[in-house]
Formats: C-alpha cells, structure tokens, sequence
C-alpha cells in the first residue's frame, strides 16, 4: 500500500503592520508639510510684490544680539519706493555687488565657480551670491552656509525672479539690505550717513553706501578707511560703465 508524502508550507513570517503603518504616516505628514510649505511660500513671495516688506529675519536677529549683549537696541528703517531712491545707488550695488544682475536669471554661475576655487585654494571669498539671491536670503531665512539654507536661497531665489522680476527685486533689496548698525534701507542708510534723502545721494555717495556692504557694522561710508576709500574710488569707476538701468 502506498504512502502519501505530503510537504508542508513553510509558515509565513508575520507582517509587521506597526512598522508600516508609521512610515505610512510619516510619508503622509511629510507630504503634507511640503504641500504647506509651498503654499505658504509662494503665499509671501506673492504679498511681498505689492506690499512693503516690513522687517526682515536679520533686523530680529541684530536685536536679540544687541539686548543679550546689553547694548541700546537701535533700528531704523524707512521703506521707499524704488523712484525715491538715487539711481546713482541702483547703479553702485550693481557695480559692487552684482555686475551681470540686469541680465542673469537669479544666478551668476561664473561668480559661483569663481568663489568655489578661491575657497578651494585658500583665499579670501568674494561672495558669488546675485542681488537675486541676497534678497531672497533677507528677507525669507537666516544667516549660515549651511546646504539646507543655500538649497532654500536657490528656491526662493527661482520664485522671485519668475513673480517679482529685476525692478522689484531692486527695490526690496534696496530697502531691506543692512547698510550700517541698525540701519536699514537706502533711505535710512542716506540719513544716517549724509544726512539727506536717498533720492539726493551723489555718485560717490552712494559709492560709499555701496563700499561698506561685505560689513556694514565693521566700516563707515564717512571718514573711511584707506580700504573702503579703494572700494569707492573702484566701484566709482564701474559704476560708469553700467549705463543706463532698465528694468
């Protein structure tokens, strides 16, 4: 008589339906958080075209600082339009800051490559950032190199140039760059420094505004250093070659 063999299933190994669960959840959540991210963001970006950017995450920052340090606590910020300001200003950060800004998409990526060689061997940086990217980082995140905040610059930077466009990248930056010790703004700067209305700045006025933004705390418009007068006298002299802005 014949023996039926007959072989059994191997068991199967339980799911681990906790474990699948959560990283469901997870996904879901951070789904979630990036849908609000961009909403927001491009929420702001959009409100900022048409209204007046009223403090920036550097002024809340500089304060803090000051009052831990127990210094006076010193802000000013005068928001204008971009006709109330000096073009002879406009044309000084250009030719200090940003020489191709009227022409690139948001970035100089000749200047970019410039500064990663010079930080490759060693030297001295000359930042490769564009107005563009400055502005972005102003006025939506905080100070740091790290890749986290360089990636936001670069997408607020896209944003900017798609919805605001050059003039009224210009006129944010204009307004909310630090240009001193609490000062901020072309026409806080010119106040503060020329006792006079950003609209009335002189070339080399506003060459001097324009020579102290690498480190507006550490040097002065007036009565500067043999450094800085180097800087007016060669931004002076670029500033002649940029010709005439439209936006």
């Amino acid at each position: 008589m014949a023996t039926k063999i007959t072989q059994r299933k191997p068991a199967k190994k339980p799911v681990k339906k906790g474990s699948s669960s959560f990283m469901s959840k997870l996904s879901r959540f951070l789904f979630k958080v990036f849908l609000w991210f961009l909403g927001v963001s491009v929420f702001f970006v959009l409100l900022f075209k048409f209204v007046p950017v009223p403090f920036t995450p550097l002024m809340v920052i500089r304060a803090i600082e000051n009052k831990t340090a127990g210094k006076e606590v010193y802000f000013s910020h005068d928001w204008e339009p971009i006709e109330n300001i000096s073009v002879n200003l406009q044309k000084a950060v250009i030719a200090s800051e940003d020489g191709t800004f009227l022409k690139h998409s948001g970035f100089d990526f000749t200047a970019m490559q410039k500064a990663y060689k010079n930080n490759e061997r060693g030297r001295r940086i000359k930042g490769g950032s564009t107005i563009s990217q400055q502005t972005a980082k102003n006025v939506f995140l905080w100070q740091g190199r790290s890749y986290l905040r360089k990636g936001l610059e670069a997408y607020f930077t896209v944003l900017i140039e798609v919805i605001w466009g050059k003039e009224r990248i210009m006129e944010v930056y204009l307004n909310s760059i630090e240009m001193g010790d609490g000062v901020y703004g072309a026409q806080a700067a010119a106040e503060h420094w020329y006792r006079k209305d950003a609209v009335n700045l002189t070339p080399i006025q506003a060459a001097g505004i324009a020579a102290i933004l690498p480190s507006p705390r550490k040097y002065t418009a007036t009565s500067s250093s043999s450094y800085i007068n180097n800087r007016k006298s060669k931004i002076m002299r670029v500033m002649r070659t940029v010709g005439k802005i439209e936006y």
